[in-house]
């Protein structure tokens, strides 16, 4: 990962130090050094911390005059609606993970058997199926999403590369969803990767949460009910986990590009 660093200041920063910077700065060092062996969800809880010292950052007037030259805010608009949308999108199908794994647990529970139903795998397989396709569709829509920096102003760099954590953490929250893991899902993160740039690297493959036990087969035989809800419950746990980071980071998302329309407006 790149090691970016914005000692040096440009005229777009105050002539002294000032917390709001060295508050992102820290937080963005942070982020790098611990991001690739750090479970998806604490990369997301990261991200909700960069986007509070990214929030105060925007409030200072000397930050607010840089962003209003030339076409900067409305890129940066651009890139925060993409993000939110995707952040929405994740929302979503993190919402229909949960509600097939809660639908599959109750039906085994209801049915009092030694082994899942035939018809349950099946309405749970479905469900996973069209769960897939979405998180496939919502890849191959991230190609037309650019977070490189077109400049070497400091400012100008410091928020396209808080774009790009972003795009990556919300990247890994898709595969991981899906249910495949680094060893499982080489197409997907040969996938990725193609969109993929120094930095912005894909954070859940040496993350701790593991969903790959979401993938039930249909043809499975006489599957043990007992393991196979101890099996769903650990994911729901995880799924849970994420369903939370993902709203908080959402919410701070909103609020980012609120600051940026406040920018614009002025």
């Amino acid at each position: 990962m790149a090691t970016t660093t914005y000692h040096s200041r440009s005229n777009s920063f105050p002539s002294q130090s000032h917390p709001a910077i060295e508050n992102v700065e820290d937080h963005l060092c942070r982020f790098r050094a611990h991001s690739e062996s750090t479970s998806v969800c604490a990369n997301l809880a990261s991200l909700r911390n960069l986007h509070e010292g990214i929030d105060d950052l925007i409030q200072m007037p000397s930050v607010q005059q840089t962003l209003s030259q030339g076409n900067w805010i409305n890129e940066l608009l651009e890139g925060s609606l993409k993000l939110v949308d995707l952040c929405a999108l994740s929302r979503e199908i993190v919402s229909l993970t949960k509600e097939s794994v809660q639908d599959l647990e109750s039906s085994i529970r209801r049915n009092k058997a030694e082994t899942a139903t035939s018809s349950d795998v099946s309405a749970y397989v479905a469900s996973r199926k069209k769960i897939t396709k979405m998180v496939s569709k919502s890849i191959k829509n991230l190609k037309s999403f650019d977070h490189k920096s077109t400049t070497d102003n400091n400012l100008w760099t410091m928020m396209k590369e808080v774009e790009s954590h972003d795009l990556s953490v919300l990247k890994s929250v898709l595969i991981l969803l899906s249910g495949e893991n680094e060893k499982s899902s080489k197409t997907s993160w040969s996938l990725l990767s193609k969109f993929s740039t120094q930095n912005s690297r894909v954070y859940s493959e040496n993350g701790a949460e593991d969903l790959s036990s979401l993938n039930i087969q249909k043809s499975t035989k006489n599957m043990d009910s007992k393991s196979m809800l101890k099996q769903l419950k650990s994911s729901e746990m995880t799924i849970q986990e994420i369903e939370e980071g993902l709203e908080a980071l959402f919410r701070s998302l909103i609020k980012t590009r609120v600051s940026l329309l406040n920018v614009l407006s002025h």
